[in-house]
């Protein structure tokens, strides 16, 4: 009899044993899948791959079809030099890139004079000697370069496509109103030579210029402000904008001018502003006054509602000079002009810091 009930003891261990093998296999098996389930999820949508790769075709698309669309119409294929004046340097940084990733199969490639400076002249020089397929010129064609373009067999059209001022730099301690067109004359010639004259500090002027021979900016001054005189014997002659900056801003007395877009934002000194007659300035920044305390964080804009509408004295226009010759030369010209006056071109122009003309 009590082998009989250990028989059945050790019978009903087992069973209780395989019971509970089982029991707990069913329990771990069940977490399992409960556990599991939430993971499934969590890869199939907040897999760190899948998040970033996701939006990274759409992105590269949209910006593909940005870059690459072309809509230049009579843009022709191949490699194009042009070149000319420094003041046009922002927008060929800022704009001309642009057509560039856009229009891959339209290479601009900006070109060196053989000898001498760039500027608006050399660039029409190149232009007639046949160095360059257009250029870009910060005043018009003269009445002689047309003459010799037309003994080489073509005439010279100019597109104008933007807005430019000439801006005054003075020292930041002068202490003075503004200039009109005729006293800034006398200065330059020589006839006003301290800043008494003009109702300011009794200090000599100290005059900055660039060379005749530098580009269209200084042919347009002696054209135009000047009226074909020539400078004075008191002004020093300098070969850049940046080098006459320095020199302005540590000299008490001292006056340059430049495009606008070279000395408006500047912090080391001031423009001043500028009238055809005495007592009725405009500046050729926007008002208020950004003073130097809060430059770079903050900096002189560009006046271009005076500059549109011709309340600054001193404008022009900024001009592609294209070959008239019926070749490729003259399509390419064209097309980059008047890609330059698309809304898009001239929206990137402002930017560059010039004034839209449309």
């Amino acid at each position: 009899m009590s082998q009989k009930n250990e028989t059945l003891s050790l019978f009903l261990a087992a069973v209780i044993t395989i019971g509970l093998i089982f029991g707990g296999l069913w329990f771990f098996m069940g977490r399992w899948a409960q556990l599991n389930k939430p993971v499934a999820n969590q890869s199939e949508n907040n897999n760190p791959k899948d998040a970033i790769s996701v939006p990274k075709p759409i992105e590269t698309g949209k910006t593909s079809n940005t870059i690459s669309k072309c809509d230049v119409p009579n843009l022709p294929e191949g490699t194009f030099n042009y070149g000319g004046s420094t003041t046009w340097a922002p927008i060929r940084k800022d704009v001309d890139s642009v057509l560039q990733s856009q229009c891959s199969q339209f290479i601009l490639r900006y070109t060196q004079p053989p000898s001498g400076e760039s500027g608006s002249g050399t660039g029409i020089r190149m232009l007639i000697d046949n160095q360059l397929a257009f250029s870009q010129s910060s005043r018009s064609v003269k009445a002689e370069e047309n003459a010799e373009a037309k003994q080489k067999g073509f005439s010279f059209k100019e597109i104008p496509v933007a807005i430019d001022g000439i801006a005054i730099a003075v020292n930041l301690n002068l202490n003075i109103p503004g200039l009109t067109v005729a006293q800034l004359k006398d200065i330059y010639t020589g006839k006003i030579t301290n800043w008494q004259q003009v109702g300011g500090p009794n200090l000599p002027i100290t005059v900055y210029s660039r060379s005749k021979e530098a580009g269209g900016t200084v042919e347009f001054f002696v054209e135009n402000i000047l009226n074909k005189e020539n400078f004075g014997a008191n002004v020093s002659y300098i070969n850049t904008t940046t080098e006459a900056v320095r020199k302005v801003a540590a000299s008490p007395g001292g006056i340059y001018y430049a495009s606008a877009p070279e000395v408006v934002p500047q912090c080391m000194i001031k423009s001043l502003p500028l009238g055809r007659t005495s007592g009725q300035f405009v500046p050729p920044y926007q008002e208020p006054f950004v003073p130097p305390s809060e430059c770079p964080t903050k900096r002189n804009q560009l006046n271009t509602q005076a500059f549109r509408s011709g309340d600054y004295a001193i404008t022009r226009n900024l001009f592609v000079i294209v070959k008239q010759n019926s070749q490729t030369d003259q399509q390419a010209g064209e097309a980059y002009a008047n890609w330059l006056l698309t809304p898009q071109g001239q929206e990137l122009i402002q930017k560059a810091g010039f004034v839209k003309i449309k």
